[in-house]
């Protein structure tokens, strides 16, 4: 299960049993850790990518820093190739002043929109001008504003009291010390001017990372409690903003891992999984948000009772395949899924838990997430974590059928025919890898590892065998169909028409979709020679 997310990776140390630890947006691997049973920990988004002991991936909403650091935090992973999305929305937008404003304050979300440049912050600075207050203007009297400026005050003095790890970071600091200023003024002038309340929090988000390590005062636990105050006001004044919810997340999630596996972290991963939830059902379409969702889980299924800690698994497990889902290139929730199915495998074992017949058994677990981890590798295979990882998987447990990326059973009709009677349909073996899906033949114990896509009819001779090129898939999804036999419907649409399989269980079902999708991916990216290289060695 994730550990909280370290920054620098470490080496494992002589165990024989590895600990992968899962992977964040904000773009930071962590390398496998000494620990005394083996964990496979997925890695958010918001932070590198962790190695053998992964941890969760995060992905915050782009900032203008380097990266927000969350796994759990939104993309707090520090990814050497991490995109706008993969790191914590931190662009900082600023009140136009209200003009003819009404005797009673009113709100209006196109107000306070405008973006503030970094070139019109530097300009400001260079030439120490101070925010216009135009406290004449205000709707608000005096006595409100002098109250709201009080208020202010204590997030003020600590965002001045920040200076900085080095020359850069004391650099950026004057600046966001500068757009703080512009935001408490068109707070004082207006305290229901969400938009500054919004981006005076990403200002304390980016200046707790600004914080030296060894400081005290402040701290940056203090600056991110200040910053989910912001977060939670402002959310009360506009409740559909959902970049606030995100990064409100990713305050709350930094501060969690601050607090280790304690009752006060539970709450505060539970808060987070809140606040993703809610970004989530505003903004359905942001797997950056499902995969720290996931990471959040991760993270508290490693703290709640061991009774609580399955369902919560499984929930993660969904966010990270519905990230997916979203980006069949999301590399970062790719290597978390297959993280937490290690870890989910880990501790059936563990727990001597029996299997029904509607569950994934462990080995099959095991399978599984060798396959997502070889996949992420495949998409960013500069990643040394990763590829230690499914080291690991394959030598150490021979999770990975070599030469193919995955071989199980699926009912099939006769070759040659789409649609026949039921009776007719056969369950058979499948096998998968980079080129093809391919029917082994009843008779044929083992495919040799010089098969082909091209070479498949030769070797068997007259014995036709249902096959589909990986380069002539158009779609793979499920299907509900009176024509095929009971059980869940798989259709790959290829160039050259439709095939129709059907797979022993919905949960099997879901790890062949992935699979394919994956596959199919990793050749439309170019990437096929280095999932090649995984599986054949």
């Amino acid at each position: 299960m994730p550990e909280p997310e370290s920054q620098n990776g470490h080496e494992p140390a002589p165990e024989p049993e590895p600990v992968l630890r899962p992977e964040t947006e904000t773009e930071t691997e962590s390398v496998p850790t000494e620990q005394t049973q083996a964990q496979l920990e997925p890695i958010s988004e918001s932070a590198p990518e962790p190695e053998p002991n992964p941890q969760p991936e995060s992905e915050p909403v782009p900032t203008e820093q380097a990266q927000a650091q969350l796994e759990p935090k939104s993309e707090s992973e520090s990814d050497p190739a991490v995109n706008d999305a993969d790191l914590r929305e931190t662009t900082i937008h600023s009140n136009d002043a209200r003009t003819n404003p009404s005797p009673n304050p009113q709100l209006r979300k196109d107000e306070g929109s405008r973006t503030f440049t970094m070139r019109e912050l530097l300009n400001g600075l260079k030439n120490d001008s101070e925010p216009e207050r135009e406290d004449a203007n205000s709707p608000y009297s005096p006595e409100q504003q002098q109250q709201h400026a009080d208020q202010n005050n204590a997030a003020m003095d600590l965002i001045n009291s920040v200076v900085g790890v080095d020359e850069e970071g004391r650099s950026r600091q004057r600046i966001l010390t500068f757009a703080a200023r512009r935001y408490a003024t068109a707070i004082e002038r207006n305290p229901e001017d969400y938009d500054a309340l919004y981006n005076w929090a990403l200002v304390l988000q980016e200046s707790a990372d600004n914080v030296n390590p060894d400081s005290t005062s402040p701290s940056k636990d203090a600056l991110l409690e200040e910053a989910c105050k912001k977060y939670d006001e402002a959310t009360r004044l506009c409740p559909t903003l959902h970049d606030a919810f995100y990064n409100w997340a990713i305050a709350i999630s930094d501060r969690a891992k601050m607090r280790g596996r304690t009752k006060e972290a539970e709450e505060l991963w539970k808060q987070a999984t809140r606040n993703y939830e809610k970004a989530v059902q505003l903004n359905w379409n942001s797997p950056q948000a499902l995969n720290n969702w996931g990471l959040a889980l991760q993270e508290l299924s490693a703290i709640v009772p061991a009774r609580e800690k399955q369902k919560i698994v499984r929930t993660a497990i969904s966010k990270f395949r519905a990230a997916i889902q979203l980006q069949f290139d999301f590399h970062r929730a790719i290597y978390n899924l297959g993280t937490v199915l290690y870890g989910l495998a880990e501790d059936t074992l563990r727990t001597g838990g029996s299997v029904s017949a509607q569950e994934v058994s462990p080995n099959e677990l095991y399978s599984q997430s060798a396959i997502y981890i070889a996949a992420a590798h495949a998409l960013k295979p500069n990643y040394s974590v990763r590829s230690h990882c499914l080291f690991v998987l394959s030598t150490q447990f021979s999770q990975l059928p070599l030469p193919h990326l995955k071989v199980g059973y699926l009912t099939a009709p006769p070759v040659g025919t789409m649609i026949a009677p039921h009776n007719d349909w056969k369950r058979s073996e499948f096998l998968l890898d980079h080129e093809k899906l391919q029917q082994i033949p009843r008779e044929q114990k083992q495919v040799p590892q010089i098969l082909s896509g091209r070479s498949v009819d030769a070797v068997n001779g007259d014995k036709k065998t249902i096959k589909v090129d990986i380069a002539d898939i158009i779609s793979v999804s499920a299907c509900a169909d009176l024509t095929l036999p009971p059980g869940a419907g798989l259709c790959i649409d290829t160039s050259h028409g439709s095939v129709y399989l059907v797979a022993d269980s919905w949960e099997s079902l879901d790890g062949w979709l992935d699979a394919i999708r994956l596959v199919y991916t990793i050749y439309v990216r170019g990437k096929s020679d280095v999932l090649a290289g995984i599986i054949t060695g």
